[in-house]
C-alpha cells in the first residue's frame, strides 16, 4: 500500500497573534485512548484543542487511539464520543479509529527500515536493565529506561524466530535524504538532538539518544507504538496543531525525530496545564480519576475552563463555549489564559 501524506504549513518562530491570517490553515485534533469514559483531566485537553481550533477559524477532528487494543474497553469510543457531544464539542468530520489505519503504520515502518533506520530488537525489559547495570548506570525510579543500543547492528534481512520489538535509530549513521530536506518545521535537528518552541511552555530542547535511546516503532507483540501511530496519523489528516496534555510534552522530542526520518511536516505543539489527583500525580483511572458527570455539562466545561484560566460562565453550553471561544482569539489565540504560568 503506497504511503501517501497531505503536506502542511509550519513556521519555526513562536506562534504569535498575527502569525495566523485568514489564509493560513489550521487543522487540529483531540485523541483520546478508549481505555474507559473521559474525567476531568481528559475534558480539559478536550475543551483546549476544540477552542484553540475555533479561535483560529480552523477545523477540530477526533481521533480514537485505540492502537493498544489489549488497553481498549469496549464501548468506550462511544461514551466518549457522547460525553463530547453533551459538552457541545461536535468535531468538524467523522472519527477515525487507529485499529483501522495499520496499512498505514506499516507502509511507514517497512520505509524505515528499507532506509536503515529501523532494526529488530529482541530485548526484554530486564535484558535493558542488565546491560545498563553492566555499563555502570543506575536508573532513578520513574525514570526512563534508556536503550543501550544492545541489537543496533542486527540486519533486518535476518529471519528471527523470537518475538521482537522493531526500534528507530537515533544515531543514523549517515543522514537520511529525508533529513537534509529544508522543509520548514517546528523543529530545528541535528541527528537526535531536538529544539522545538511549544506554545505555552516555551523553547524546548531534548536529546533523544541520551534522554530515550533508540526507541520502540512496533512491539513484539506486532501492536503498533504511540509514537509511530500518531506521527502517521497525524501527518496523514493533515493536522497542523497539537493540543495535548503537559504530560506528553516528553514525547514531541522523539515524534519530531520520527516526522524527520520519514520527511513529514512537524506541526505547532502546545501542552496544556494537567489536573492532579490526590497523590498530587496527573489524573488517572490509576489514582481514582472519576467518569464525567455530565448531568450538567456546563458545570463540567467551567470547571475545565478554570485550569485553563477562563472564567466561569451561567449561560448555556454553547453560549459559553462562544464566549470563551472569543476571549482565546482576543489574547492571541492560545487556549491557555496568558496568567497561567
Amino acid at each position: 500500500m503506497a504511503l501517501t501524506f497531505m503536506k502542511v504549513r509550519s513556521t519555526a518562530n513562536h506562534e504569535s497573534p498575527s502569525a495566523f491570517t485568514a489564509g493560513s490553515r489550521y487543522l487540529g485534533r483531540f485523541a483520546p485512548s478508549p481505555t474507559g469514559p473521559l474525567h476531568a483531566g481528559s475534558l480539559v485537553a478536550a475543551l483546549a484543542s476544540w477552542l484553540d481550533a475555533r479561535a483560529h477559524c480552523g477545523q477540530w477532528l477526533v481521533r480514537m487511539e485505540d492502537v493498544d487494543t489489549p488497553r481498549t474497553v469496549a464501548g468506550a469510543d462511544q461514551l466518549i464520543l457522547q460525553q463530547l457531544a453533551a459538552c457541545g464539542l461536535l468535531a468538524d468530520a467523522p472519527p477515525v479509529w487507529q485499529s483501522q489505519r495499520g496499512a498505514l503504520y506499516q507502509a511507514a515502518l517497512k520505509q524505515l527500515i528499507a532506509r536503515g533506520l529501523a532494526y529488530p530488537c529482541t530485548c526484554s525489559r530486564k535484558d535493558i536493565e542488565h546491560a545498563l547495570a553492566a555499563q555502570g548506570h543506575t536508573r532513578e525510579r520513574h525514570a526512563e529506561l534508556v536503550y543501550p543500543g544492545t541489537c543496533r547492528h542486527t540486519d533486518p534481512a535476518h529471519q528471527i524466530k523470537k518475538p521482537h520489538a522493531w526500534r528507530l535509530r537515533t544515531d543514523p549513521p549517515q543522514t537520511p535524504g529525508a533529513l537534509a530536506q529544508s522543509a520548514t518545521t517546528t523543529g530545528a535537528v541535528q541527528e537526535a538532538s531536538i529544539a522545538w518552541v511549544d506554545r505555552r511552555l516555551g523553547p524546548q530542547h531534548q536529546n533523544v539518544a541520551h534522554a530515550v535511546g533508540d526507541f520502540v516503532l512496533q512491539r513484539a507483540d506486532a501492536c503498533t507504538s504511540y509514537q509511530l501511530a500518531v506521527v502517521v496519523d497525524d501527518a496523514a489528516q493533515g493536522v497542523t496543531h497539537v493540543v495535548r496534555g503537559q504530560d506528553l510534552a516528553d514525547n514531541t522530542a522523539r515524534q519530531i525525530w520520527l516526522q524527520h526520518c520519514l520527511g513529514l511536516p512537524t506541526p505547532h505543539y502546545l501542552h496544556t496545564p494537567l489536573v492532579l489527583g490526590p497523590d498530587g500525580a496527573k489524573l488517572s483511572k490509576q489514582n481514582g480519576a472519576q467518569a464525567l458527570d455530565l448531568t450538567d455539562p456546563l458545570r463540567a466545561l467551567n470547571a475545565a475552563a478554570a485550569v485553563l484560566g477562563w472564567p466561569a460562565q451561567s449561560t448555556t453550553v454553547a453560549e459559553a463555549l462562544a464566549t470563551w471561544t472569543a476571549m482565546v482569539a482576543e489574547v492571541g489565540a492560545s487556549p491557555v489564559a496568558p496568567r497561567l504560568p
